[in-house]
């Protein structure tokens, strides 16, 4: 019976780039670049993994296999909004969830002229609460893209921590409102809270206060001026030693210095201080947001076998390397020898920089564009080209390994 040698073998290719901020959604850059390289490289495999790094696009990145439903929560202006919840169940009966603070607290649902020291992140919670509701197991709270400076104040209300002024009555929301905290009562918190696993997913390691603070930081991209920075920084300060009091007179002195200690962790001052409540509070751990995200969509597995992974995000700078998904992504790809391409809106690292973190090469849109506004207008098509482009260099080496292996030799009987 005659035999025939294999044809040349299909190279495969995995994109899993972050959102291009202001201009296209993680998905969406994975699909322009997969359109160029299918063009110009109609043979390959190729394989979208959209990626995030624990803050908005995170629901999104994980949507694939999970059960997504919307829930109506208050937003973080006190406007009903709707969020979604991800929720999935393994084969051994554990219900995971992801509450993705963005959907229930971002900066985005805050309307025209609402006061950003009222922001609140009572949203999160009542969307945390929905996934006790559906019995979760393990939940990832993915943290970024909030509006609130709040502490989280709004969110452990809404999980049953009473919060009240000198009078006794509840604190209004936002920074505003904690600014009057007096006291805090903890017992009512929610008792499912000490039954599940909960994961902070961010790529902020700020603490709750100082001049690396929530309010110090991040404070004006939501709208606070220079004096409503210091009066939510000093709010933000007051809590804490009023929640260590709750905390002891709830449960004793391990748990009042643990919320003490809570307030220097990295990650507290994610999500105006979110992550310091969850943290102090709900027991919950805090990792690199990338790390949860890969896993959340088994980028590892997915990649095996890959000839290139191609990254990106929109800006490719000095905090992308401090564990951002373009280098998040391209250790995962050193550990298999995969060479790694990162596509941006622009890049302000020099060759040593991004090769140090692993990345082979470097498209920047603002270089074919000439301009910032322009790259970010014609993100799409450009997207395209680059891909095109990428996707003719992957058809000269599979022409060139067809080349190398020389013609099929005749079978023999």
């Amino acid at each position: 019976m005659a035999s025939t040698a294999a044809g040349p073998r299909t190279s495969t290719v995995v994109i899993a780039p972050d959102t291009f901020k202001g201009s296209l959604g993680a998905g969406e850059v994975a699909q322009a670049l997969a359109s160029g390289i299918r063009r110009s490289a109609p043979g390959a495999r190729v394989v979208e993994v959209p990626m995030a790094d624990g803050g908005e696009g995170t629901l999104d990145a994980a949507a694939a296999g999970w059960e997504i439903e919307a829930h109506r929560v208050t937003g973080p202006d006190g406007r009903p909004a709707r969020a979604r919840l991800g929720l999935r169940t393994d084969d051994g009966g554990t219900t995971a969830a992801v509450v993705e603070l963005a959907e229930a607290s971002g900066l985005h649902d805050m309307g025209p002229g609402a006061d950003p020291m009222r922001a609140t992140s009572r949203g999160t919670g009542e969307l945390l609460r929905a996934a006790l509701d559906r019995g979760a197991d393990e939940v990832v709270l993915a943290l970024g893209g909030s509006a609130c400076t709040d502490g989280g104040a709004g969110m452990l209300s809404a999980l049953g921590v009473r919060l009240l002024d000198r009078a006794g009555r509840r604190i209004p929301e936002g920074a505003a409102g904690l600014s009057g905290l007096a006291s805090a009562d903890l017992r009512e918190l929610d008792p499912r809270i000490a039954q599940t696993r909960i994961v902070i997913a961010a790529d902020v390691d700020s603490p709750l206060t100082g001049p690396q603070g929530a309010a110090e930081v991040f404070g004006p991209q939501k709208g606070l001026d220079e004096q409503q920075v210091r009066w939510a920084s000093l709010a933000l300060q007051r809590a804490v030693p009023v929640l260590a009091e709750a905390a002891y007179r709830s449960s004793g002195p391990t748990w009042s210095d643990h919320v003490v200690r809570a307030a220097d962790q990295p990650g507290a001052g994610a999500a105006g201080g979110v992550g310091f409540a969850a943290l102090a509070l709900l027991g919950a751990e805090r990792r690199p947001g990338v790390e949860v995200v890969m896993e959340l969509v088994d980028l590892e597995t997915r990649m095996a076998g890959a000839d290139l992974v191609i990254t990106g995000e929109g800006s490719l700078d000095t905090q992308s390397l401090a564990g951002k998904v373009p280098v998040g992504v391209a250790r995962v790809s050193a550990r298999h020898g995969i060479p790694v391409v990162a596509v941006c809106g622009r890049s302000l690292l020099d060759r040593d920089q991004w090769a140090a973190a692993g990345i082979d090469h470097v498209w920047a849109l603002r270089d074919l564009a000439g301009s910032d506004q322009e790259s970010i207008r014609r993100a799409p098509a450009l997207l395209q080209e680059v891909g095109g482009r990428i996707g003719q260099e992957l058809a000269a080496r599979s022409r060139q390994r067809q080349l190398m292996a020389g013609p099929a030799g005749p079978g023999e009987e």
